[in-house]
């Protein structure tokens, strides 16, 4: 069976309904860049702890169920509803990260070590998503659901480089004007 269907040859593509939508829709847009973001954290993890690599992977996991709902344009009864715990688990590893780091009074300027630059570029990617979830038309419950993960995730992120600077006894480059 060929990888390739060429139904996309015209510039469209489907959604989860059945609904043919150009491949710059808004919702195309957003799970495009949720399906980065699931890539560039499997760049990341190549570069940290097992232990992290395995919180990561969890991530990428939820990650996959928030592209499905935003590639899809109604309510689908078979899909497995993303679930409130992925969230509350993003909180309990940032409220981790903020007992055992320095606190932050100013912004931090992504740099070495290697994988705490990456969980910035990875947190941009992250805003970026967020921002086009925001801009959809929301069509059914998920929608919401898939906003708060990635608004939770990209503070995630953010905790995770600090930690992963902190590991490397790396300085953090403050941003102070």
């Amino acid at each position: 069976m060929a990888i390739y269907t060429k139904t996309g040859d015209q510039g469209t593509t489907s959604l989860v309904s059945g609904t043919r939508v150009s491949k710059c829709d808004k919702r195309v847009q957003a799970y495009g860049d949720v399906d980065e973001l699931i890539s560039y954290i499997g760049v990341l993890r190549c570069h940290v702890s097992e232990e992290v690599a395995s919180s990561l992977l969890r991530i990428q996991t939820e990650l996959m169920n928030v592209a499905a709902w935003l590639a899809c344009d109604v309510e689908v009864e078979k899909m497995k509803p993303l679930s409130e715990d992925e969230v509350k688990y993003l909180e309990t590893e940032i409220d981790r990260y903020t007992e055992i780091l320095p606190k932050k009074n100013c912004f931090i300027i992504p740099s070495p070590p290697l994988a705490g630059a990456e969980c910035h570029v990875a947190r941009t990617i992250c805003r970026r998503a967020e921002r086009k979830v925001v801009a959809i038309e929301k069509k059914h419950s998920q929608d919401g659901a898939c906003q708060k993960y990635l608004n939770r995730l990209s503070d995630y992120l953010f905790m995770l480089a600090r930690f992963l600077c902190d590991v490397e006894k790396a300085e953090e480059k403050k941003w102070i004007p």
